[in-house]
C-alpha cells in the first residue's frame, strides 16, 4: 500500500530572512513565517492529511500548530526531524566564515561539513529511519512531516541514491514552507514534487 508523505519546510525566522544558519538555534518563525503557516494550513485543508508529524523545534511546531488546529491533529514530534547542528556556522553567513571553511563547505558540504557541527551523513541516517517509520505505520495513509531545509534535501538525496555531498547542487533551494511530495511503497520512494509553494488547489486554477 502507498503511502503519500509531503515534508513542508518551517517557515521563516528572522535569521532566514538574511540566510544564516540556523540549525540548532530555537528561534521563533516571524512574521512572514506565521503568514507561511496559516498558507500551509490552508493547503492541507485540501490535502487532508490522516497524520501530522513535526521536528520538535519552536520553528517547526509553530509552522505546524494552525494546521494541527484546523484538522483537529495532535503534532507527532520527533528528534530524528531535528535541523543539523552547524556548528561554528550557527547565526553566521557563509560569507562570515572563514575562506578556508567556507571554500571547503562548497566543495563538499558532507566531507568538510562546519566545525564543532553534525556530520551531515549521521543526520541523513537518522531522518532516513524516521521516514521509513512514517511510511510503515502509515501505509495507505497521507502524511504531512513539518521539518528543516538541509535535513530534508539530504532524506531525498537518500531515498533516491543521490551522492549526499551533492545535496547542495542538486538541490539548491527549498523556500520556507515549501513542500516535497515522496511516495513511500514497501519500502520504495519516488519523488513526485519538490520546492512546490503551499497553495490551495483553487488558487491554482
Amino acid at each position: 500500500m502507498r503511502t503519500t508523505v509531503v515534508l513542508a519546510r518551517h517557515g521563516r525566522t528572522e535569521w532566514h530572512h538574511g540566510n544564516r544558519y540556523t540549525g540548532s538555534t530555537d528561534l521563533p518563525i516571524d512574521e512572514v513565517g506565521r503568514q507561511q503557516a496559516q498558507q500551509l494550513k490552508d493547503w492541507a485543508t485540501d490535502f487532508a492529511p490522516d497524520a501530522l508529524w513535526s521536528s520538535p523545534m519552536l520553528r517547526a511546531r509553530q509552522t505546524a500548530q494552525p494546521t494541527a488546529e484546523a484538522l483537529g491533529l495532535t503534532p507527532r514530534l520527533d528528534e530524528r526531524l531535528r535541523e543539523l547542528d552547524f556548528g561554528s556556522a550557527e547565526g553566521r553567513m557563509l560569507s562570515e566564515l572563514p575562506p578556508a571553511v567556507s571554500k571547503a563547505f562548497e566543495l563538499d558540504p558532507v566531507g568538510w561539513h562546519f566545525p564543532d557541527g553534525e556530520d551531515p551523513a549521521a543526520a541523513a541516517d537518522r531522518v532516513h529511519e524516521a521516514f521509513h517509520q512514517i511510511g510503515r505505520e502509515h501505509q495507505g495513509q497521507k502524511v504531512l512531516v513539518v521539518a528543516h531545509n538541509t535535513l530534508i534535501r539530504l532524506l531525498v538525496c537518500r531515498v533516491l541514491r543521490l551522492e549526499l555531498k551533492e545535496y547542495r547542487r542538486l538541490l539548491p533551494a527549498l523556500g520556507p514552507a515549501a513542500l516535497v511530495r515522496l511516495r513511500w511503497e514497501d519500502g520504495t520512494v519516488g519523488l513526485e514534487a519538490f520546492n512546490t509553494p503551499a497553495v490551495r488547489m483553487e488558487t491554482q486554477a
